[in-house]
């Protein structure tokens, strides 16, 4: 992992079209803010566990309504 030290208004680029800026430092939290095309999915980690658990669930869904047509 790479790890940074950035202060208030400074940013880091990742790859050629996200830039993550920091906004806002109050005590332990941190504000981001995420310039990144619209193609490109941005997600808290917990949402983005959320989603995968939906498709995960859906594609079991899926796949025992196979089973029982058979």
């Amino acid at each position: 992992m790479l790890v940074l030290s950035r202060q208030r208004d400074e940013s880091i680029i990742i790859g050629d079209n996200v830039v993550v800026t920091i906004v806002d430092i109050r005590g332990d939290k941190v504000r981001l803010g995420i310039e990144a095309p619209k193609e490109v999915p941005v997600h808290r980690q917990e949402v983005y566990e959320a989603i995968r658990r939906e498709a995960q669930k859906a594609r079991n869904d899926a796949d025992a309504a196979a089973g029982d047509a058979k």
